[in-house]
């Protein structure tokens, strides 16, 4: 109980004191005027207050991630609570902060745009495939995930097939519709499901005494996987998420004011660890040990453990509230990983989407394909996506790192993670089966020379272009 605590206070702590000082070295610019505003068209780019705006923020980045990795994750024992929290910190927060400022700055600009301005004009064109593949999967995931357990609580004529239907249906509407509309009325109505689930479990645990096991190094795990790479990219969303670059530029353009930032984009990454921090709690302490627990989820998956959790902590009622709490979150990750992949698309062919028709132009494509990828079984595909989302999240930290370094400002909090999570991605693909299935301590090696290869490619780049002077900040032409 020790640790849990004092990882939610250093969580706090994280937001308060180096949140502040990720603000300042980034240096907000008060009186500059917002997306929001200069480019107002009421679809995508309208003023929206702040606490609106962080609701949304939070909803759109907390799918089932920080509640399925962290369970997952726990069976590496409370070395899962150090990634949280030290990740959250320094990694995922600083990763969504820079990503969500930096979009501010260049108009409201998506992660491939980013990337092809600070990383080089390939990257743009590679970023751009790689995110809306990455979209589509996170958003067919997440109409089947909450279907799923949606089904268990509802009555028997409610089907499977209609209440994809429904999920599908909801989806459409909040790609299309202005984000006012649909997305800012329907949040807080979802947020209070999400307060009530992670409040009631979190408080179940403090009141209950649960036996959480304290802070150990050892790995745990019952199939002893290694915690190097593997829990790096088991625990991603509550730590760190790629999937976050996706997102965060939905809100720039919604923003009002630049002071506002360290509240929407790093404090909602907070509130999302304390969130990992309580499912990963749960799991260690509710299922006697990670043996138990591989077995719970080897009889049906962390959903299973979701239910158990809920039934046994909250009760018949409080249970059911619960689980609609975690089924909200892959619902509102969905519906904006469509709606941000349709934004790309536009931004990427110059299409504007003021018109409706234009918006239908793109989004009922990505629909038809995801609802296809529903009949089929693609499990092989997706054990790529815990992969693909941390790579995400690997270029988004050295967009942020070149941006610091051509500003001549503090670089390093945002180069350390990225070399980190580099070195993390680079050795995981080598050692993996889907991957080239070699041996670890190979791969260690590979992993660790492709990294020193990718720092040296990335000062050679970064001083080339502070000396060139390349403009920081409105450049991106969004506007046709």
């Amino acid at each position: 109980m020790i640790t849990f605590l004092s990882g939610i206070i250093l969580l706090l702590l994280g937001y308060f004191f180096y949140g502040r000082y990720v603000e300042k070295t980034f240096g907000i610019k008060e009186n500059r005027t917002t997306p929001a505003y200069s480019r107002q068209d009421n679809v995508d780019y309208l003023p929206m207050d702040a606490k609106r705006n962080s609701l949304i923020q939070l909803l759109n980045i907390a799918g089932v991630g920080p509640i399925f990795g962290p369970i997952m994750g726990a069976l590496y024992g409370p070395v899962a609570f150090i990634w949280i929290v030290v990740g959250c910190i320094f990694a995922g927060a600083v990763h969504d902060y820079l990503t969500g400022m930096i979009s501010i700055r260049n108009h409201g600009a998506h992660l491939p745009e980013l990337a092809g301005k600070f990383l080089g004009k390939a990257m743009k064109h590679v970023v751009n495939a790689f995110a809306v593949l990455l979209l589509l999967l996170v958003g067919t995931v997440f109409v089947t995930a909450p279907a799923g357990l949606l089904k268990n609580i509802t009555p028997e004529w409610a089907t499977l097939g209609l209440i994809i239907a429904a999920i599908f249906i909801y989806y459409i509407l909040a790609t299309l519709l202005p984000i006012d509309k649909i997305i800012g009325r329907f949040y807080p109505i979802f947020g209070a499901f999400l307060l009530i689930s992670a409040v009631g479990i979190g408080g179940a645990l403090i009141f209950t005494g649960a036996p959480i096991p304290e802070l150990t190094f050892a790995n745990l795990h019952p199939d002893n996987a290694p915690i190097f790479p593997l829990l790096f990219l088991t625990i991603s969303c509550g730590a760190l998420s790629g999937f976050h670059a996706t997102q965060t530029p939905i809100i720039s353009r919604t923003t009002q004011n630049e002071r506002q930032g360290r509240n929407i984009f790093y404090g909602m990454m907070i509130a999302e660890g304390m969130i990992a921090m309580i499912w990963a709690a749960a799991a260690m302490s509710l299922f006697n040990g990670p043996q138990s627990l591989s077995e719970v989820l080897a009889n049906g998956g962390a959903a299973v453990v979701v239910s158990e959790v809920s039934k046994m902590m909250l009760g018949g009622i409080g249970g059911t509230l619960a689980v609609l709490g975690v089924i909200v979150l892959p619902i509102t990750s969905g519906d904006t990983a469509f709606r941000s992949a349709r934004m790309i698309i536009a931004d990427y062919i110059n299409f504007s989407q003021k018109k409706i028709a234009n918006r239908l132009w793109i989004a009922l494509p990505l629909f038809a394909i995801s609802f296809a990828l529903t009949k089929i079984d693609f499990t092989l595909l997706w054990r790529y996506f815990s992969w693909a989302n941390q790579s995400t999240a690997v270029i988004a930290l050295w967009v942020g790192a070149m941006y610091l370094f051509i500003a001549k400002k503090n670089y390093w909090i945002a180069m350390i993670p990225a070399t980190f999570m580099t070195m993390v991605v680079t050795t995981y693909i080598f050692n993996a089966k889907i991957g080239f299935g070699l041996s670890l301590s190979i791969s260690y090696v590979i992993g660790a020379v492709l990294t020193i290869v990718i720092i040296a490619l990335f000062f050679r780049a970064a001083v080339k272009s502070r000396n060139n002077n390349i403009e920081l900040d409105d450049v991106v032409d969004l506007s046709a």
